[in-house]
């Protein structure tokens, strides 16, 4: 493959407009095909940001690019959760056992501009937009998109699909019978509510990722630069205390002066929100092979959507990116190589990530709250302090490191069967202390 052969991106939201900034990078002419109008001329659909959770993976991924000052200079820096109960103060949990270390709270929309600015900047990517995928031909690159002129065509040496969780791309592949894909959703739902800025200042802590934990539910809030906070419900979407069961204006009152009293001074369009944002659905996707004969790929929450509980998809997506990249140097452009290759090395890490964002959401809605949690959380940073890069806890391998996922969860259980060996040792030494003062008394 010579560096004529344009490579066709479909999708132009957080990974494929990365992809693109890539590709050129290494001299590909790329084609950027997006189903929606652009959105930075556009109005955004209600209750559909949820911001980001910028860390250290798509740091790495941005930085590599000359974009990370750019795409962070109206970021806001988290350094720990700050737990809402349903009575008594806000308590601070710090992420990082220096205290110092921050996820980055960014609106997904700037992130997605900023991302699609720098990739049409690059002379050769071209940009279409309102094109929806409706064809494809895995083999010969043949493309069929629904435009509001009509049905157009195009061919590309090979397309790469980096267009979400519901990626054309992979139905596409589906309907050819190239993949197999499962999908998971989780009987929970989320919706987005908005806290304004008090007297021209955030109403919260800006420094914090808020979270109202509630045992089988929560709501969390991240700050924005214009000092409001994105607030975002994820409840079950059956039973008493569910969205289905909340309709009117007074149930709505009630149950949030009930379950989230501090937050109704705080949001005074939360009835409107609440009835007019969507619930939207969380789930994770995974499928097999992510490429088919080496012409057709795919890449982010297209191969593998996760919910978003770490605060990891994009991050993720992003270090798809990279290893992507990583894979074309090792394998000369050499894509019939590069994409088996690409999934040999992230499948794994993808699941693993998929299984620990499963599991903090559990963390997240029922545990971060508990006096157990807070010890445990205690030690872990007290450990991290006394073993400086020999104990790190699964938060700051996950957020504040490119260790592999996989490998993440691998070290993480090695050092919690040290942990647990240790303290049943002490467990004993105490045991046998107070066995042998006994023994001295009589």
């Amino acid at each position: 493959m010579t560096e004529r052969d344009e490579i066709a991106v479909v999708g132009a939201g957080l990974a494929g407009c990365l992809l693109a900034c890539y590709l050129a990078r290494r001299g590909y002419p790329v084609a950027l095909y997006e189903r929606r109008p652009d959105p930075r001329t556009g109005t955004v659909e209600r209750g559909r940001s949820i911001n980001l959770a910028l860390s250290e993976r798509g740091l790495d991924a941005l930085r590599r690019i000359g974009l990370e000052d750019e795409v962070t200079a109206d970021a806001l820096p988290m350094r720990g959760r700050m737990i809402h109960p349903v009575e008594g103060a806000p308590e601070f949990q710090s992420y990082s056992g220096s205290g110092d270390r921050a996820i980055n709270s960014i609106s997904r929309g700037a992130l997605n501009n900023a991302l699609l600015d720098a990739a049409a900047a690059l002379p050769n990517v071209r940009v279409a937009f309102d094109h929806r995928l409706v064809g494809l031909d895995p083999l010969g690159g043949g493309m069929t998109f629904e435009t509001p002129q009509g049905k157009v065509t195009a061919t590309a040496s090979v397309v790469l699909g980096a267009d979400g969780a519901g990626s054309a791309v992979r139905g596409q592949l589906l309907a050819y019978g190239g993949v197999t894909e499962s999908l998971d959703f989780l009987d929970y739902g989320y919706k987005e509510l908005t806290i304004p800025p008090l007297g021209g200042e955030f109403a919260l802590d800006p420094g914090a990722l808020h979270i109202w934990p509630r045992g089988t539910s929560m709501m969390i809030a991240l700050p924005n630069p214009d000092r409001s906070f994105t607030c975002t419900l994820f409840w079950p979407t059956h039973g008493t205390r569910s969205f289905a069961s909340l309709s009117s204006p007074a149930a709505i009152e009630r149950f949030f002066a009930t379950h989230y009293p501090d937050l109704v001074p705080l949001a005074p369009n939360l009835v409107d929100d609440y009835q007019h944002n969507p619930v939207g659905v969380l789930g994770t996707v995974r499928c097999t092979p992510w490429q088919v004969a080496g012409k057709v790929g795919l890449i982010g929450d297209a191969a593998h959507a996760i919910v978003p509980f770490y605060g990891q998809g994009a991050n993720c997506a992003f270090e798809d990116v990279v290893e992507l990249d990583r894979c074309l140097d090792e394998c000369d452009d050499e894509w019939a190589a590069a994409l088996p290759l690409f999934q040999h090395r992230r499948q794994d890490n993808a699941e693993a990530i998929a299984r620990m964002a499963l599991a903090n959401f559990v963390e997240m809605r029922d545990k971060v709250a508990s006096p157990v949690f807070r010890t445990r959380k205690q030690v872990e940073h007290a450990l991290e302090r006394a073993l400086p890069g020999r104990y790190v806890s699964q938060y700051e391998l996950v957020s504040f490191s490119t260790t592999p996922y996989a490998q993440v969860r691998r070290r993480v259980r090695a050092q919690y069967a040290v942990v647990g060996a240790v303290a049943a040792g002490a467990v004993a030494l105490l045991a046998g202390g107070v066995r042998a003062a006994l023994g001295r008394r009589r």
